[in-house]
């Protein structure tokens, strides 16, 4: 009897990668790969929090198990210090993966592990597998143009722009329409010893090295930049977008249903835009990170109130804990019947409905994705990582949005509004959104380049 590959999946704590990797998870469980999907402690008690101990327990051929990262324990319920988390994965998390790694190659109770495959930002999962003799493969989920971004880093180093300036940049093979202000955010350090910006050169440079990178694109979407890595390391799989291909997963399949959220999702946003005229909604999210002051968080509010446009705006516990005295009774009040406020949602959804005409968005990967799947335009506030290259080829190079500043006032943040939802300009990046709409689609259709790649993916790579 052939034993059942078995893949570890080891994802970066944070909620923009949990999602990918677990529908990455569950294509593979479609074609029958006993899975073991690995959270860090701090992740794995927010799942139980979130979701129950019933779907934290798994299925038989599919298992939540967690190692200790070597942070300081906390009950916040809000994503760790990206700094804390980055020397973590340098300095600590190796010896605790291994051993566990070790347990699942001892345990009767699943096969032995076939193939560790980490993110991008955890290539400590790559040294284990070469210590213990099994297949690594980095997935990254982040965009392809920030890859290439952060793989430049040694020679930015090099050439002594870092900190960076507003000086156009050519020099960069694949990347478009760039400025050294639109790389990665920490790029902006003034320290070369910075935690992120050296966790992030050297991961990108270890991802290079292996056998193969799974990225989450398509090739129409990004193929100058993809051509550009494939030419340092030609076995890419580009299978994205992942949301598209995850809904080939048969509905007899018993992961179908996973999901991975670790906050919980507010049902009353269908409800409210179903009351909604197409098109109208501006729908606010700045993803699972993201932090304001109070000054810039009373701008955003106050902003949207007089945009003369209804919307819905997801703002964490977190965020919302901390500008109490600015979402008062009395600003309830003028938003009354034309806004919603929810903590969090199921965004790919709420994008997908005819009530959103514009997304407000931190311009992080997944949202990208999900914007693009739903043929919808964007104004960017990037925020963290590589949201600002993000955003300059969402605006710069696709042509489906527009970019608000760093300080955004109120009354720039109705400017924009009004320009995507009431301008001819604005109409004609929407159908910009809906021609990529169809290319996405396209990739992810049986016989499309996402839908090949990851036949080829498991038959090449994991040999399955």
């Amino acid at each position: 009897m052939t034993t059942k590959p078995h893949a570890v999946l080891v994802p970066f704590p944070a909620q923009g990668h949990l999602s990918p990797f677990l529908q990455l998870a569950k294509l593979l469980h479609s074609r029958g790969f006993h899975i073991t999907y690995v959270n860090n402690e701090f992740n794995h008690n927010r799942l139980l929090q979130s979701k129950g101990e019933d779907f934290v327990n798994g299925l038989p051929d599919f298992k939540f198990v967690s190692f200790p990262d070597g942070l300081p324990p906390s009950d916040e319920d809000a994503t760790q210090s990206l700094d804390g988390l980055s020397s973590a994965a340098r300095k600590t998390m190796l010896g605790p993966f291994r051993e566990l790694v070790a347990k699942l190659n001892a345990s009767p109770d699943s096969p032995p592990v076939s193939c560790i495959i980490p993110d991008g930002f955890m290539c400590f999962g790559l040294k284990a597998a070469e210590e213990l003799g099994i297949l690594g493969v980095p997935f990254w989920t982040a965009s392809a143009c920030g890859f290439k971004s952060y793989f430049h880093y040694v020679e930015l180093i090099e050439k002594g722009l870092i900190p960076h300036k507003k000086t156009p940049i050519d020099w960069m093979p694949g990347l478009r329409e760039m400025r050294l202000y639109d790389l990665p955010y920490s790029t902006r350090t003034t320290s070369p010893d910075e935690i992120l910006l050296n966790c992030l050169r050297d991961e990108t440079q270890e991802c290079v090295r292996a056998a193969a990178i799974i990225m989450n694109t398509f090739h129409d979407f990004e193929q100058e930049v993809l051509d550009a890595i494939k030419a340092i390391n030609p076995n890419v799989y580009c299978i994205g977008p992942l949301n598209l291909l995850e809904a080939r997963v048969p509905a007899h399949d018993t992961s179908r249903d996973l999901t991975v959220s670790l906050w919980k999702e507010d049902p009353r946003c269908f409800e409210w835009l179903d009351k909604q005229k197409p098109g109208s909604v501006v729908y606010v999210n700045y993803g699972s990170i993201a932090k304001m002051s109070e000054g810039q968080f009373r701008e955003f509010a106050w902003g949207l109130a007089t945009c003369g446009h209804p919307f819905i705006w997801v703002v964490r516990t977190d965020v919302m804990r901390a500008n109490a005295a600015v979402l008062t009774e009395d600003y309830y009040k003028e938003i009354e019947d034309r806004a919603l406020i929810v903590t969090w949602c199921q965004q790919e959804q709420v994008l997908a409905h005819e009530g959103v005409g514009l997304f407000f968005t931190h311009a992080g990967w997944n949202s990208t994705l999900e914007t693009v799947i739903a043929g919808k335009p964007v104004i960017c506030w990037p925020f963290i990582a590589e949201q600002s290259t993000n955003s300059r080829y969402l605006c710069k190079v696709w042509d489906v949005g527009v970019e608000a500043s760093h300080h955004v006032t109120r009354g720039e943040i109705v400017e924009l509004i009004k320009e995507m939802l009431e301008s001819e300009r604005g109409k004609e990046r929407h159908n910009k959104a809906l021609e990529w709409k169809e290319k996405a689609v396209a990739a992810a259709q049986v016989g499309g380049s996402s839908y090949k790649d990851f036949d080829r993916l498991i038959a090449e790579v994991f040999r399955h």
